[in-house]
C-alpha cells in the first residue's frame, strides 16, 4: 500500500529529492547520485548506496562529464547542484555530452531565478532559456515538494535528458496533497476561471494562487494553470485557455525573454491565437542587485502587488 506523505515530510523540496532518489537506488542499481560540492539531500544516499554516489567537488563541467559516462552505461545518473552554475558553467558539457547523445541524466538544482540572495553572479534568471534551447532536453520547474516527488519518479522511464529547476527548497509550501497526478509534459490547471487566465511555473505558482484568492473577493475569477514543465510546453493547455479566458498572464522568477513566457506566446502566435490582453511578469532585462526575493520581486515589479495592480487596469 502506498505511504500517505504528510505535511511535515513534505516541508522541503530539499529533503523530498533526497528521499526520493535514496528510495529509486534502494529499488534500482542503476541509479546514481552525482554532486559538485553540494551536500543537501545526498546524505541518505551516500550512506546507504557510497558505490553509486560521487563528489566531485567544485566542479559542475566534471560531474556533467562522468554522468554522461555512466548513462553510455546504462546507469541513470542525477545530479545535485546549483542552478547558476549547472546551467552556465557546465553548459557546453549539458549540450555535446549530454544532449547530442540524448542521455538519461538527471540535473535537479536549486536557487533558480532571484531567490539565493546571492548578487548577480549566484541568480539563476536565464536557465530555462539556455536548457529550452538544447536539443532533446526536458525543462521543468517545481512548484512543490509533492509534484517534484512525483516527476523525479516519472523520469525513471523517461527517454532523454531532463533538468528541474527549484527555489532554495528549504521551506515550501504545501500547494497539493499527494493523491493529485502530474504527467510530465503537461500542464496542471490549480484553479479553474473564467476572466483571465495565469500561466505560472515553478516559484510564483504559490504566488499566483494568492493572486486568484485576492482576485476572487473583487469579483475576478482567475484560472491558474502550473506550467511545471517549460520544455514540451502543454501546447493544449494553453490554446484552451485562450480561448476560455482570453486573458493570458505570464508569471516566471526568470528572465521575462525566451523563458515560459515566450513560450507561451510563440504557441500563441503560431497557432493564429489572438488574445484580448498578454501581459509578462518577470526580471527584466537587468543584473539585479542583492536582496530578498520578497524585495526582489516587489522591486522588478512581479509580486502579488504588482500583478493585482494589473488586474484592476483590466477590470
Amino acid at each position: 500500500m502506498k505511504k500517505s506523505i504528510t505535511m511535515d515530510e513534505f516541508n522541503s523540496s530539499r529533503s523530498v529529492i533526497g528521499d526520493t532518489i535514496e528510495s529509486l537506488g534502494d529499488k534500482d542499481e542503476r541509479v546514481w547520485l552525482l554532486t559538485p560540492d553540494i551536500g543537501w539531500g545526498c546524505k541518505g544516499f551516500q550512506k546507504k548506496h557510497p558505490d553509486r554516489f560521487i563528489d566531485t567537488g567544485i566542479s559542475e563541467q566534471c560531474v556533467v562529464g562522468i554522468s554522461a559516462g555512466l548513462a553510455y552505461e546504462g546507469k541513470i545518473p542525477f545530479i545535485i547542484g546549483m542552478m547558476p552554475f549547472m546551467s552556465m558553467r557546465a553548459l557546453e558539457q549539458v549540450r555535446t555530452d549530454v544532449c547530442y547523445p540524448n542521455l538519461p541524466v538527471r540535473i535537479i538544482a536549486n536557487y533558480s531565478g532571484l531567490t539565493g540572495n546571492g548578487g548577480s553572479t549566484h541568480y539563476a534568471m536565464e536557465d530555462m532559456a539556455l536548457y529550452s534551447s538544447l536539443v532533446n532536453m526536458t525543462v521543468c520547474a517545481a512548484s512543490d515538494p509533492v509534484q517534484v516527488h512525483q516527476i523525479i519518479e516519472q523520469s525513471m522511464d523517461y527517454e532523454g535528458p531532463l533538468s528541474i529547476r527549484i527555489d532554495p527548497g528549504k521551506k515550501n509550501r504545501i500547494l497539493y496533497d499527494d493523491d493529485v497526478k502530474f504527467t510530465i509534459g503537461k500542464g496542471h490547471v490549480l484553479r479553474d476561471g473564467k476572466d483571465i487566465t495565469i500561466i505560472a511555473c515553478g516559484e510564483m505558482v504559490g504566488h499566483a494562487l494568492k493572486v486568484g484568492q485576492k482576485a476572487e473577493k473583487k469579483g475576478i475569477d482567475v484560472r491558474i494553470i502550473d506550467m511545471f514543465t517549460v520544455k514540451p510546453l502543454d501546447e493544449e493547455l494553453v490554446l484552451k485557455a485562450a480561448e476560455e479566458t482570453s486573458r493570458i498572464i505570464v508569471w516566471e522568477d526568470h528572465l521575462m525573454k525566451n523563458g515560459l513566457a515566450s513560450a507561451v506566446a510563440d504557441t500563441l502566435m503560431n497557432h493564429g491565437t489572438s488574445v484580448k490582453s498578454f501581459k509578462r511578469f518577470g526580471i527584466p532585462q537587468v543584473y539585479p542587485g542583492f536582496g530578498s526575493a520578497e524585495e526582489l520581486y516587489h522591486f522588478f515589479h512581479y509580486d502579488v502587488e504588482a500583478v493585482m495592480t494589473y488586474l484592476d487596469t483590466l477590470f
